[in-house]
């Protein structure tokens, strides 16, 4: 009798640890990108203005085509973004034509006016606004937030696993490989660069290379200081910039290890405002060009 009532109590505690060991894994293990559906079609926003080319793109990313109703001047990506409905740039917004299209939700990073914001809130309209990403780790979490603010939690979870294993990926096939001095060029007039405070710096290194200027205050350097550090590679990324004059004005500088080697590449300056997904993309390429 003694005998039976120890071992039943054994058998309660061996329980009792068994469901302790439970819970506590299950609060240290990251859940499943499947774990979270997105919420019904119907429960999701149905009118949409974005006032940002980067969520424009993430929106046709996430799925969300047919419910954007307007964007900015310069939301170029994908190529049918440019068919919707325009309403100011990313700055300025045209609130009179936001308000025609009777959204009920407006995106915007926080580059868009305050007043302009302030305006559309009053009127009753919801905003919801993104900071700008400083790096790759903000971008995701960015992309997840809109993710959630459109139903679409679950899709951007897994297009963020995706986006995460091919960036690891890049990282492991160059590890171990010579650096590359890298400079990327972002401006011309005047002369700009990335700096770690710009996730084109995570370009550079998840692929393998050392951002000549990685560690300075502010891009605004002049190209003198560019020559002195004599780049291996150049990248010209940037808004405005035209890229076949700036490799013509880079190649006047025969001495510097870029040109000597004909490594100055013109990249799109859509990889100044990606997504997760197109980060990834743009990301082999730039390993490309600096391991060949």
């Amino acid at each position: 009798m003694w005998r039976r009532q120890k071992e039943d109590h054994e058998m309660k505690q061996r329980r009792f640890v068994i469901l302790c060991l439970c819970v506590l894994l299950g609060a240290l293990w990251p859940p499943s990108v499947h774990s979270t559906p997105d919420i019904p079609a119907s429960e999701r926003p149905r009118r949409i203005v974005s006032l940002s080319p980067a969520i424009t793109e993430a929106l046709y990313v996430l799925g969300m085509r047919d419910a954007i109703v307007g964007v900015t001047i310069y939301c170029r990506k994908p190529p049918e973004a440019r068919e919707k409905t325009k309403v100011g740039s990313v700055i300025e917004a045209d609130v009179e034509k936001i308000v025609s299209l009777k959204p009920d939700l407006i995106l915007t990073m926080s580059l868009t006016s305050e007043k302009n914001i302030a305006q559309l809130r009053n009127l009753g309209l919801k905003v919801v606004t993104f900071e700008i990403p400083r790096d790759y780790a903000q971008l995701c979490d960015v992309f997840l937030r809109l993710g959630k603010t459109v139903g679409k939690e679950g899709k951007a979870l897994r297009l963020l696993k995706e986006s995460r294993k091919i960036v690891s990926d890049v990282e492991n096939r160059v590890k171990g490989l010579a650096k590359p001095k890298v400079l990327v060029q972002i401006g011309a007039r005047p002369f700009f660069v990335a700096t770690r405070d710009y996730f084109v710096n995570d370009y550079v290194e998840f692929a393998g290379g050392t951002n000549i200027f990685r560690d300075e205050k502010s891009g605004a350097v002049n190209r003198e200081e560019a020559l002195r550090r004599n780049p291996d590679v150049i990248i010209i990324a940037g808004m405005g910039i035209s890229g076949e004059n700036e490799m013509n004005t880079w190649n006047r500088f025969p001495s510097i290890e870029a040109v000597k080697k004909g490594r100055i590449y013109v990249v799109d300056p859509d990889i100044c405002s990606p997504t997760p997904v197109s980060f990834a993309q743009s990301l082999g390429e730039i390993a490309r060009m600096l391991h060949p």
